[in-house]
């Protein structure tokens, strides 16, 4: 986190504030002391920004909204052995 006193802040709002775009979070002191936070505004899909930024640069793959649909799990018998389905399963070559 960066910060920034008062009154660099106000000589330098218009690049502080493209920082914070950028997913930058600055904190603003005042004689040293934490006074205010500029953080990046979550936008209207309830998304951040900071996960926007993400996906552009290729770090971050949103999903579809639906969840992915795996294999059913093979139901064990009772009385069944490990190693006698472990055989048959390298034998029918699975």
């Amino acid at each position: 986190m960066k910060t920034a006193s008062i009154s660099a802040t106000k000589n330098q709002l218009s690049a502080l504030i493209e920082q914070v775009r950028h997913g930058e979070t600055i904190l603003i002191t005042d004689h040293d002391r934490p006074a205010a936070r500029l953080i990046p505004v979550v936008s209207e899909n309830g998304q951040s920004d900071e996960l926007a930024l993400l996906e552009r640069k290729g770090i971050l793959r949103r999903g579809h909204g639906t969840a992915c649909r795996l294999a059913p799990l093979p139901v064990a018998l009772q009385h069944a052995s490990v190693l006698q389905a472990l055989l048959e399963e390298r034998e029918s070559a699975r």
